[in-house]
């Protein structure tokens, strides 16, 4: 008997040979709601809400566990760092996460949160496994994004006042650089070969990249959108799909989504999406984009390889984070 694999297989061949669409992996999205303290649950595959999860106190950052199994969710007023269950959506536990947790980002082997609290100008770091800090490194006035390297070497935290992007080694949890870059730095990702650092500034209106073994910037990426006033142009997420072919940034008021060829630093084009686009995350097989909406209260759904816009999902009141897991 053939397996389920080989007749997927062979339904998705004759499917895209008759010119239709092969049909879309099966995910779960988690997108937190700031403003009235939830979580909505998206099917991916229907793209509607199933469930919608009370939480703590304004929900912002959000990622999933490495297995999957697990969703961690800053609730900032509460500081603590709620875990879910991805599959009964029931609250499993809190992590300390220091006073005021916006963002954080998971360790490449699962094993540790680097959380950048707001308030006190730390990020703490958290062994899951143990629910306990291990330790808390100072940083710039205002820490937010929060990214590691590939190889767990090396933690960025941007620091809006101080306008930093700040390199920590993890051997020593020791600062071993400060890059300025324009005024409100929010989002710090890692290209997939580690080389590169690429830090969106809100304020600034500016993609910095950054070459991770000298400091040094080697490119400022800026924004220019017909009929869209420059304050407006607010670059906040930013995602690199893994085959080193584009970037993605949020342009938050500007209500739309730039494309960057992440080669020649180029703008393919922009992306109308909603109002005040925010954060954003792929599905785990980089097929969709899925982007939050905070003044619209919705996601779009953006399809990577005709690099459209495809799906507008209503969600909770001001839709904050995004992460996906496998069903």
């Amino acid at each position: 008997m053939k397996s389920l694999s080989f007749h997927y297989a062979l339904l998705a061949g004759l499917l895209t040979g008759l010119g239709c669409a092969a049909p879309a992996s099966a995910y779960t999205a988690f997108v937190t709601n700031e403003k009235d303290n939830t979580v909505s649950v998206i099917d991916t595959v229907t793209q509607k809400v199933v469930k919608t999860v009370a939480v703590g106190r304004r929900p912002r950052g959000i990622v999933m566990s490495k297995d999957g199994k697990e969703v961690y969710v800053c609730t900032s007023d509460d500081d603590r760092i709620e875990v879910l269950d991805a599959k009964t959506l029931q609250s499993l536990r809190t992590l300390p996460s220091g006073p005021d947790p916006e963002t954080f980002t998971l360790g490449p082997d699962g094993k540790l949160l680097f959380v950048s609290n707001e308030d006190d100008n730390m990020v703490t770091v958290i062994d899951i496994a143990k629910n306990e800090a291990i330790t808390e490194i100072p940083v710039g006035v205002e820490p937010e994004g929060m990214g590691v390297s590939p190889d767990g070497k090396v933690l960025v935290n941007t620091s809006e006042t101080t306008n930093m992007a700040t390199f920590i080694d993890t051997s020593t949890w020791k600062v071993t650089a400060n890059v300025l870059v324009e005024s409100r730095p929010r989002i710090a990702v890692f290209s997939p070969d580690g080389k590169y650092l690429w830090v969106s500034s809100e304020v600034g209106g500016k993609v910095n990249v950054i070459d991770v073994a000298t400091h040094k910037i080697i490119k400022k990426i800026g924004f220019a959108i017909p009929a869209v006033t420059t304050d407006a142009i607010q670059p906040v997420g930013i995602r690199l799909t893994e085959d080193g072919k584009y970037a993605f940034v949020a342009l938050g008021p500007a209500n739309r989504v730039a494309v960057i060829d992440a080669k020649t630093y180029e703008i393919e084009k922009y992306l109308l999406v909603g109002q005040r686009v925010w954060q954003m995350a792929f599905t785990p097989d980089q097929k969709q984009l899925y982007t939050t909406n905070g003044v619209s209260n919705d996601v779009s759904v953006i399809d990577v390889e005709t690099l459209k816009v495809t799906k507008s999902i209503s969600v909770g009141a001001y839709p904050w984070g995004v992460a996906i897991a496998p069903q």
